[in-house]
């Protein structure tokens, strides 16, 4: 030591500083860009390249790699299940689509019960609307069910975190599960039913090259289906069946979007008029026994029983307008049991109905000339003028 300093001289062995194996570790697990320690490990073990000295098995934590490659935690998959019907209902609500639905809709909702995994479905044109619908989806389930919603399962979006929602719940004794903040894992149930929902009906509307407009039309026969169609949270059931207690009959499905043909009432024809108009099939009515039919011919949806498919037929949308003729539309309400019926050629036009009168005969009967009403009403001035004379006369 000489005026306060340490005499060093790097020549000497013992003053020679060596990397600890672990220090050159770290550093060529920079070198490499971050590279994982066990493809460094390989490398050394396999030989794969000159040059690599001998490196530890352990790695202290790299901030710079906690920066760039932190990924979120494994979600555990959840082994609790309802035990009865609506004891917990998944909701989500998608959107919003591009394109307006027929009806102005940009959302849909779905509500699934977890017990039998029956699924609802509703469309909404704002998300407010969220509270209005589930107060209509809790009455309806509860008087079918003769149970009570326990729990709701949702994400945290507003439309579901309002005061309205949560003040509807509370008095309704509804306790509201929520995901956490940008989880929708958490609700995973909800989740893959939208998704499964969107991609069947993406299928369905590019099968036949339907408008992107009948999204809500193709969605809503999504769940119709998927109603009726196996599941693997259910053994050897349907969630119909889990749900209404019998098996769900298919006698009467046919291919959305395909062409149809729908029976025109003979009260709402002419003799000699066409018996059918054409339109698409565009899914099943949850209300009557029947199929919804829209008729791009004037752009309105109707409501029948009577119908003849064409399965294998797609509608022209390029050549609608100049190939397909006019037809009134009809409303047939008509309520019965469903039957597979096959169609059969009429020899004979269908028995007039007593009491009713062909719109054509009306028409003629009282399509007159307006030269013939003018006389006739001239006459007639004619003679109340001379009657009044005569009384006068008199």
């Amino acid at each position: 030591m000489r005026g306060k300093s340490f005499s060093f001289d790097p020549t000497e062995e013992k003053n020679v500083a060596y990397y600890t194996q672990a220090n050159l570790t770290e550093l060529w697990h920079k070198r490499l860009g971050h590279c994982h320690l066990e493809r460094m490990l390989k490398i050394q073990k396999n030989d794969m390249s000159l040059g690599v000295p001998t490196l530890s098995e352990n790695l202290s934590n790299c901030n710079a790699c906690q920066f760039g490659k932190q990924n979120r935690k494994s979600f555990p998959k959840s082994s609790w299940r309802a035990s009865q019907k609506l004891q917990l209902i998944h909701t989500g609500v998608a959107g919003p689509q591009r394109t307006p639905s027929l009806q102005g809709s940009l959302y849909l909702i779905l509500f699934i019960d977890d017990f039998t995994r029956m699924c609802w479905i509703f469309f909404l044109k704002f998300k407010h609307e969220v509270v209005g619908v589930f107060m209509k989806f809790k009455k309806m389930v509860e008087t079918q069910s003769g149970y009570k919603i326990q729990f709701l399962r949702s994400d945290n979006g507003k439309e579901y975190t309002s005061t309205k929602f949560n003040l509807f719940c509370e008095e309704a004794g509804i306790a509201h599960q929520l995901t956490a903040p940008y989880t929708p894992q958490q609700n995973g149930v909800s989740e893959r039913r939208n998704r499964s929902v969107m991609e069947m009906a993406r299928c369905m509307l590019h099968e036949k090259e339907l408008p992107k407009t009948f999204w809500a039309e193709a969605a809503n026969t999504t769940v119709f289906l998927q109603n009726r169609l196996p599941t693997k949270a259910l053994k050897d059931k349907t969630p119909f069946e889990a749900w209404y207690g019998y098996k769900p009959s298919l006698t009467f499905l046919k291919v959305f979007d395909c062409v149809c043909f729908v029976y025109i009432p003979q009260v709402k024809r002419d003799k000699l008029d066409k018996k059918a108009t054409p339109g698409i099939f565009v899914g099943y009515s949850y209300v009557l026994k029947a199929y919804k039919v829209y008729h791009p011919q004037i752009g309105k949806m109707t409501i029948t029983r009577d119908v003849h498919f064409n399965e294998g037929q797609k509608w022209d949308w390029k050549n609608s307008q100049s190939t397909i003729e006019f037809f009134p539309i009809i409303e047939d309400n008509h309520h019965g049991k469903q039957t597979t019926e096959l169609l059969q050629d009429e020899l004979e036009d269908d028995p007039p109905i007593r009491g009713t009168r062909l719109l054509s005969d009306i028409s003629q009967s009282t399509n007159t000339r307006p030269d013939s009403w003018l006389k006739g009403m001239h006459k007639s001035l004619v003679l109340i003028i001379l009657t009044l004379l005569l009384l006068c006369l008199d």
